[in-house]
């Protein structure tokens, strides 16, 4: 999985008056907390560093530098202002390597299906799943074959076959569905 570096300063003061100083500055408060440290670091990091890390597609592994203590995370939230979407605050969820974490993680079509050369549509029903793994083990991606899928068809969660980690979303989700166009819903009729 792709790992990223965020640099971070801690921060003494929590109340909002510090926030809102933070954030002028052009910088995001955030917490790490979990079983990968011994109690919760409240820091700031600048705002830039996060646009590879939120504004992507893919999940990445955060290794935090605050101050010289180096944490390995991920991304567990990130809030933003409900107008401007300026990054307000991020969660980062400190692991081990032997402990199970849970993530979303994007999934990736592959295959040509006959339902779409027949005019049909995809639809993508789920773009990332839930999964549960070590860290060493969970995927950049998974990915989901369509080359069998017809019009009208899809591919479920309970199709995938998955080792090292544990698909944690329903069974019964589609993620990809064959959609069939209006003209050709018509021409089946006749």
């Amino acid at each position: 999985m792709k790992s990223l570096e965020i640099i971070g300063f801690k921060r003494a003061n929590l109340d909002g008056a510090a926030l809102k100083e933070i954030r002028e500055e052009g910088s995001v408060p955030c917490v790490v907390y979990g079983p990968g440290i011994k109690e919760q670091i409240h820091f700031h990091s600048p705002a830039i560093l996060f646009r590879d890390l939120i504004y992507t597609p893919d999940v990445h592994m955060v290794e935090l530098n605050i101050e010289g203590t180096k944490v390995k995370a991920i991304l567990r939230e990130a809030q933003f202002h409900p107008v401007s979407e300026v990054l307000l605050h991020a969660d980062f969820l400190a692991y081990t390597e032997d402990r199970p974490i849970k993530m979303d993680i994007p999934v990736d079509i592959q295959g040509t299906s006959p339902g779409i050369q027949k005019g049909g549509k995809l639809e993508m029903k789920a773009r990332t799943l839930q999964v549960k793994g070590l860290a060493a083990n969970l995927p950049d991606r998974i990915p989901v074959n369509i080359s069998h899928l017809d019009l009208g068809k899809s591919v479920k969660v309970s199709e995938l076959s998955v080792e090292g980690f544990e698909i944690l979303t329903s069974p019964n989700v589609s993620i990809a569905t064959i959609g069939i166009p209006r003209a050709l819903r018509g021409k089946k009729a006749e």
